[in-house]
């Protein structure tokens, strides 16, 4: 956690004077203009608070303070001017979200007081995302991994869903993936009450009744309200109540809600679950995408043609480039959790324990170990070493503010 200022102005002799009045009392930077600030803030961040002067050639406050939030989401923004007509304050606040507006001439220490507030909020806003990304996130990994272990079906798909989501969250330009990936991994949680008969069914594909149909038609309203218990997860919730709407308003649970209205998330989620369902293939092919558009109202159509630029295969020109991870043949002694599962883990009788793209986590290795002792597992598995884990670039995206 940073406590350092940043100060922007264009002029250099106030600069000097915020350095002359201020030193003693922040680990203070300063820069001259908009686009000084800006590389600042990139070679040196990051910075705890951010001030800034509004009246400055090339690029004016607002406009910085913009960029700032763009840059450095968590950073506090505030605005010092001698420009304060309530426009300038609106904008500031509308748009570059800014957390005090001063104006000049500011005393030193009502500056320093604005600012020691400013650092304070930042620390309280740090503290929160740290709880998001190390607690909560990782809470929810533990309940995702369990339950894998006892029913590997259910949660096959998870790992390649995660990827395509990270994917196609950096296509639509989605800020910030976090409750994304959070909906991904806990999409299928509902289905955890179904009853043994239809669990079977789903994996051995038969046909479902009709009421066995409506029971899973409702496992995304059951899964909401197991998740909206979780401090923090009601939008995560709310996600996944909608990844079977249709954009057209379609679909479970027919509340009439559609389109826009709809949570991104959720739109993203509905693409991608019916991705996986139509080819079982790391990267689809256009005529998926083809079958998909014939029921085209309801999807989103800029996510739909995002994901078809870049998840089929001729499209991810950086996977082609990218060396592919060496495939290790280990026998289950050598596992640990430096490895990803590239096949599924079955018994020699064929018994799905542990399905392919998981991270290999202590309590799996444990899990396989104690499975083999009753019934033996095929060896060696194939698994590749972690480098560069997608699941820990959405683990860094938790909600700024």
């Amino acid at each position: 956690m940073t406590d350092k200022v940043l100060f922007v102005d264009d002029d250099p002799q106030i600069l000097s004077a915020f350095k002359r009045g201020l030193r003693k009392r922040f680990d203070l930077k300063t820069a001259e203009g908009g686009a000084a600030g800006l590389e600042t803030l990139s070679e040196d961040g990051p910075f705890s608070v951010v001030v800034s002067d509004q009246q400055m050639p090339e690029m004016d406050g607002i406009s910085f303070l913009r960029k700032v939030k763009q840059k450095s989401p968590l950073t506090v923004r505030m605005m010092l001017t001698g420009n304060a007509d309530q426009k300038t304050a609106m904008d500031a606040v509308n748009e570059g979200h800014i957390f005090r507006f001063l104006t000049k001439p500011c005393e030193p220490d009502e500056l320093a007081t604005a600012v020691e507030a400013a650092q304070q909020h930042y620390r309280l806003v740090s503290a929160e995302r740290e709880l998001l990304e190390k607690t909560l996130a990782g809470s929810v990994k533990v309940l995702v991994d369990v339950l894998s272990l006892n029913d590997p079906d259910s949660f096959k798909e998870t790992a390649r869903l995660r990827r395509w989501g990270l994917k196609l969250a950096k296509a639509v330009g989605l800020e910030g993936t976090w409750a994304l990936n959070m909906a991904t991994m806990l999409h299928g949680i509902g289905r955890i009450t179904l009853p043994a008969e239809i669990s079977q069914k789903l994996r051995d594909g038969s046909e479902l009744s009709k009421v066995e149909a409506e029971m899973l038609a409702q496992t995304p309203e059951t899964a909401r309200d197991l998740i909206k218990n979780i401090p923090r997860l009601e939008g995560v919730a709310e996600a996944v109540y909608y990844q079977a709407a249709g954009y057209d308003g379609s679909g479970f649970p027919g509340s009439g809600k559609k389109g826009d209205a709809l949570p991104i998330e959720a739109r993203i989620l509905r693409i991608l679950i019916d991705l996986a369902k139509a080819s079982s293939r790391d990267e689809p092919g256009p005529e998926i995408f083809d079958r998909l558009a014939k029921n085209g109202g309801a999807y989103d159509p800029e996510i739909l043609k995002a994901a078809k630029t870049v998840l089929t295969p001729k499209a991810d020109e950086a996977a082609k480039t990218r060396p592919e991870p060496e495939v290790l043949k280990l026998q289950l002694h050598q596992i640990t959790t430096d490895h990803k599962l590239v096949e599924d883990v079955v018994t020699e009788s064929d018994v799905l324990v542990l399905a392919s793209g998981h991270r290999m986590s202590r309590a799996m290795i444990q899990k396989i170990r104690q499975y083999h002792k009753l019934r033996p597992i095929k060896q060696p598995l194939s698994v590749v070493e972690v480098i560069d884990e997608e699941e820990t670039e959405n683990e860094k995206e938790a909600p700024a503010e």
